[in-house]
């Protein structure tokens, strides 16, 4: 019998908790600037990079998608990495960037994306992937024009975190808000992680 539930998946890195921590405190600082009450921030518990988005993924392809991820996991060895910088896409998203092997988090990405579609998971059209981690959304174009947003990015420009080691690729679930509810955000589950390199 098919299985019908779905998920909403994707595939990530998960900072470790001290990395967290130092970027929460600058967060902390971003937060009181002027009109920051004009974006929504994102909860530090669900900080992390995405390598690839699935979305909607049926409960029949669950299997083969877990296969695939441990083997893409298993070519990449960990690597280093640091919270670093920030920057903003159009005057929607406020981001800190990561500094380090980037060249290695971007080949584990592309392995994560190859991999769910060979499982059978429909993918968009690939685009080059950009490491980034995102700290506020704009609540409405009225709040989120690209000069209110400057200063939150200038105010990351100097952040540079501790280094840390990549050494697991998760699988997570994205449980959406409850609807109607004012500042309520998405939750995140790992259902599922592997080592590199093991």
């Amino acid at each position: 019998m098919r299985e019908t539930g779905r998920m909403r998946l994707f595939a990530a890195v998960l900072p470790p908790e001290a990395a967290v921590a130092e970027l929460a405190a600058r967060v902390k600082a971003l937060r009181v600037l002027p009109g920051a009450d004009g974006l929504r921030w994102t909860e530090q518990e669900g900080w992390h990079f995405t390598l690839a988005f699935f979305g909607e993924v049926a409960g029949d392809v669950l299997p083969e998608l877990h296969t695939r991820l441990a083997r893409a996991a298993h070519r990449h060895h960990p690597h280093e990495l640091r919270l670093a910088g920030g920057g903003r896409f159009d005057d929607r998203v406020v981001w800190v960037g990561a500094d380090g092997d980037g060249e290695a988090l971007r080949r584990l990405a592309d392995s994560a994306e190859a991999g769910a579609r060979r499982a059978g998971v429909p993918m968009d059209r690939h685009r080059p992937y950009h490491p980034h981690l995102t700290i506020a959304r704009a609540r409405s174009s009225r709040h989120g024009s690209a000069t209110g947003l400057a200063p939150y990015v200038d105010g990351l420009t100097d952040f540079a975190g501790r280094e840390w080691t990549v050494g697991e690729l998760s699988l997570v679930r994205s449980h959406p808000p409850a609807p109607g509810v004012p500042g309520q955000q998405p939750r995140y589950e790992v259902v599922a992680a592997w080592p590199l390199g093991h």
